[in-house]
């Protein structure tokens, strides 16, 4: 088989998956923008949070050229992307019972914020934690996540319960169960994983939702612009110096 057949396949399978998601989560992403939309009206902070590879999504709407500067990333160390040594160490972590309290507790979130929470399988105890808590303190969820992977593994949080358990709303990637789209019988194991792909477009289209609310109530959504263009940087040195107080990273 050539490569560029399974290359078609791919964007084939991402394609499919993205239909999926622009038709079956249409009024699960309006709410989320709403939601976004609210809370930047209203003076809330807005946060982001994935371990391992679902951190790659979280990381893709904080501090991103024509995203919004009000989009923080709750970061967690050891399971922040794949750059921990060794990198089985990050999947390690999000077992652990705790951590997430650990992490809020010390954490800028208070009541009225938005924690937007990625996890692929949502089965893991700090994705699980991390929700539980935030909703107790006050902030509201949007979980990003395979419901499928509900019906099909089991909860590994003491509860027995998972990610979009815990949630005011959930947006489901559509993402089988392992990831991987394609498989052939000259390789044992299924490989190119989608979720990423499907997962960052989900965000962004949440993301324009929620800028088009604003616009829409008259609100100018605070939106950052690429600094490689010129007086991109003037245009956010603008906006960080008015909404200062609710972003960290600069922190």
């Amino acid at each position: 088989m050539s490569e560029g057949k399974l290359a078609g396949q791919f964007f084939d399978a991402a394609i499919d998956l993205l239909q999926r998601v622009r038709d079956e989560e249409a009024d699960s992403i309006a709410a989320a923008g709403t939601l976004i939309a609210d809370t930047v009206a209203d003076g809330g902070r807005l946060f982001a949070f994935g371990a391992g590879h679902s951190s790659l999504a979280a990381q893709d709407v904080v501090y991103r050229a024509g995203g919004l500067a009000l989009m923080n990333l709750l970061a967690v160390p050891g399971v922040v992307g794949v750059d921990v040594m060794p990198a089985t160490l990050g999947s390690a972590l999000e077992r652990v019972d705790g951590l997430a309290s650990a992490v809020l507790d010390t954490s800028p979130l208070r009541a009225g914020d938005v924690l937007v929470i990625i996890s692929l399988s949502g089965r893991n105890a700090l994705p699980v934690e991390m929700a539980m808590n935030a909703r107790a303190l006050g902030v509201r969820v949007i979980g990003v996540t395979s419901v499928a992977y509900a019906t099909e593994t089991s909860s590994r949080h003491v509860s027995g319960t998972y990610l979009k358990d815990h949630c005011d709303i959930v947006l489901d990637s559509k993402i089988a169960l392992g990831d991987a789209t394609l498989t052939l019988d000259t390789i044992p194991a299924p490989f190119a994983p989608a979720s990423t792909v499907v997962t960052s477009a989900l965000l962004q289209a949440v993301m324009a939702t929620a800028a088009g609310t604003l616009a829409d109530r008259g609100i100018e959504p605070p939106l950052l612009r690429s600094g490689n263009v010129d007086g991109g940087h003037e245009w956010n040195g603008h906006v960080m110096e008015k909404y200062g107080d609710r972003i960290f990273y600069r922190r």
